[in-house]
């Protein structure tokens, strides 16, 4: 039987995000499987797992907003920004609890981030953690990223909790790092937890070890269904005739009024059933992700791009979308 849902997971610090993916999809059964947004090995917390159909909806999980409970040590700098890295710079702390809290409320707001070179972007086809591991540093482009909020959480000198809302692509390392320097002292993530991921909450999540406990039927009822990425999307629910043009990759009028402007994507629905995303445009449904359901939908049509989209790559090379390797690959 296909396994097809979002596995909300409860991932243990020292595991890798693909070795937690691994692990799940033995437990569950699952062919086809990926995750949507990867967690470095020293991280804990919200992992989602994709099975099944719900892969093809990985991208709204990458997309989708952030929110982290993270520990920040002053005083120390590592060669890759957290506690995983070796000690490259130790200064004086002489900052307090409203001077911390001043120097992160800097960096609210849209900023630009310096990749850290412990990371899967690519230079000249090569990765960066390649290079670092070299013992060679390269130049990074800054990047944009917006954080909408550092809620200063506690402070025991020289260390200091916060919880970090973000938009996607913020590197929490680099924020810590940036905050360091800013008070003169450096500083390392020492600790992180994510509790959020767009809709979804680390309270829904289960750990692996209670996971593997349960009985394969209770396995498969942890699993929420594929449209649990797509709670941010408007929601338009067609009749049958257009769910079934829909269904055949045909665009089709909108129904009227919808609740999304010229270039949106919305879920689209059948009575409670999802049919996929589509997008409008000209004041039409265009189908751009489709639920396989057997006949229903033609080869060629699940994975249909927006006009000018890149092409989607799968860095790991197993057809497993979210699913980047290794895990210092995306925040």
């Amino acid at each position: 039987m296909p396994v097809d849902g979002v596995l909300l997971l409860d991932k243990p610090r020292g595991l890798s995000s693909t070795g937690a993916l691994a692990r799940a999809r033995r437990l569950l059964g699952a062919r086809k499987a990926g995750h949507g947004g990867t967690l470095d090995p020293m991280a804990t917390g919200l992992l989602p797992l994709l099975f099944g159909e719900a892969t093809k909806f990985a991208d709204d999980s990458l997309a989708a907003d952030k929110t982290y409970l993270a520990e920040i040590t002053l005083g120390v700098a590592t060669d890759t920004g957290d506690a995983e890295g070796e000690p490259i710079a130790r200064r004086e702390v002489r900052c307090d609890a409203a001077a911390f809290a001043a120097a992160a409320a800097a960096f609210v707001g849209r900023i630009e981030q310096v990749p850290p070179m412990h990371s899967a972007l690519k230079r000249d086809g090569r990765p960066l953690y390649d290079y670092a591991r070299a013992g060679l540093a390269v130049e990074r482009a800054p990047r944009t990223v917006t954080v909408h909020a550092i809620e200063m959480l506690a402070w025991d000198a020289p260390r200091a909790s916060v919880r970090v809302s973000c938009s996607k692509g913020t590197y929490i390392r680099t924020l810590a790092t940036d905050i360091g320097e800013r008070l003169g002292c450096g500083a390392h993530l020492s600790a992180l937890r994510r509790e959020r991921v767009g809709a979804l909450s680390v309270a829904d999540a289960i750990t692996l070890e209670a996971l593997e406990a349960l009985a394969p039927h209770e396995r498969q009822a942890r699993l929420a269904p594929a449209d649990a990425l797509l709670a941010g999307l408007p929601r338009v629910t067609l009749d049958d005739a257009g769910a079934a043009r829909f269904l055949h990759g045909q665009k089709l009028r909108a129904p009227q009024p919808l609740p999304a402007p010229e270039g949106a994507r919305l879920r689209v629905y059948a009575a409670e059933r999802l049919l996929g995303v589509a997008e409008l445009r000209g004041g039409a449904l265009v189908p751009r992700r489709l639920i396989a359901t057997g006949a229903g939908a033609p080869a060629g049509v699940e994975d249909r791009p927006s006009p000018g989209a890149p092409a989607r790559a799968d860095p790991a090379g197993t057809g497993a979308p979210g699913d980047p390797s290794p895990d210092r690959s995306t925040p």
